[in-house]
């Protein structure tokens, strides 16, 4: 497919996901003192899976972990998930600040620490909100997901068990957890590095030039494996954002760590779809998410 083409397709797929207007959730718990340390609650709209109690989606939004983009983009896909019967958990977190990063003109992408403590915070916090938020839900049958820079998230947060001994994020075990379903994920630092991937933001993630490699171990999915946590990767081929190249990257390095990753790649298809309530890319991703969750 010529490239312009390719481009057109991309500017309308993105259009369309930021056409729809957010949904208000049921409730909105704090688990912090932080305006962003908030976790948006939607009940599930319709019966779906055995009966009883029912299982939890958290969704982690994208934004390659820059101000301008908080969860309410994300909100219409977290209504379409409580619409196919689960109880959703939308978490907002702290990203970078609204300057432009060093010699560029976007807002620099997440903090270091405070990205990965509020992350690690609120699904900490989870099982508790929970109980009061969504009775019905069952914290126990947790399936994260999350859209490219939320798609890291997820799979980091899969894999604190398995961080170094000296995190502060790390915890005993994923016995909890049902598994993962992340969406065009920046999951390997190394490729989007090489790929350039919204601007440097992994680099500027994880602090810049002299921080990066350092850092790397502790926050790079790619070098967390195997996790032992069922693993979904849901990528569009035509994805101009987050290219494929980087999720066989994960896959490949799973695959080398002994570990099988799931990899569903989805033609025609570019980076917003998948969270696009009107897009068939989004069914697919509801139904990956079912899959593990009941």
């Amino acid at each position: 497919m010529p490239d312009d083409v390719v481009a057109a397709r991309a500017a309308a797929e993105e259009a369309s996901a930021f056409a729809h207007p957010p949904v208000e959730p049921d409730v909105t718990t704090a688990y912090g003192d932080h305006p962003d340390q908030v976790i948006d609650f939607y009940v599930p709209r319709a019966q779906a899976g055995p009966g009883g109690s029912v299982p939890l989606v958290v969704v982690l939004h994208g934004g390659a972990w820059r101000a301008p983009y908080d969860r309410r983009h994300i909100t219409p896909f977290a209504d379409f998930l409580a619409q196919r019967g689960f109880a959703v958990a939308n978490v907002e977190y702290r990203r970078g600040a609204e300057n432009p990063a060093p010699g560029g003109t976007s807002p620099v992408a997440g903090r270091w620490p405070d990205t990965f403590d509020d992350v690690a915070a609120a699904l900490d916090a989870l099982p508790a909100l929970v109980r009061e938020a969504v009775p019905q839900a069952d914290a126990r049958r947790t399936v994260l997901t999350g859209h490219s820079a939320g798609g890291h998230l997820a799979l980091w947060a899969a894999a604190r068990h398995v961080l170094p001994a000296d995190a502060p994020w790390r915890t005993g075990d994923s016995a909890w957890l049902r598994g993962v379903v992340a969406l065009a994920p920046i999951a390997d630092f190394a490729v989007a590095e090489k790929l350039d991937v919204c601007g440097g933001a992994a680099h500027q993630l994880l602090g810049g030039e002299g921080q990066f490699d350092e850092r790397r171990p502790y926050a790079d999915p790619a070098l967390l494996l195997p996790t032992g946590v069922a693993t979904t990767l849901v990528q569009g081929r035509t994805d101009l954002v987050v290219p494929q190249a980087v999720a066989e990257a994960y896959a490949d390095a799973a695959a080398k760590a002994g570990e099988v990753v799931g990899l569903t790649l989805l033609e025609d298809v570019g980076h917003f779809p998948l969270i696009d309530p009107a897009a068939d890319a989004c069914a697919v991703v509801a139904e990956e998410i079912a899959q593990l969750a009941w």
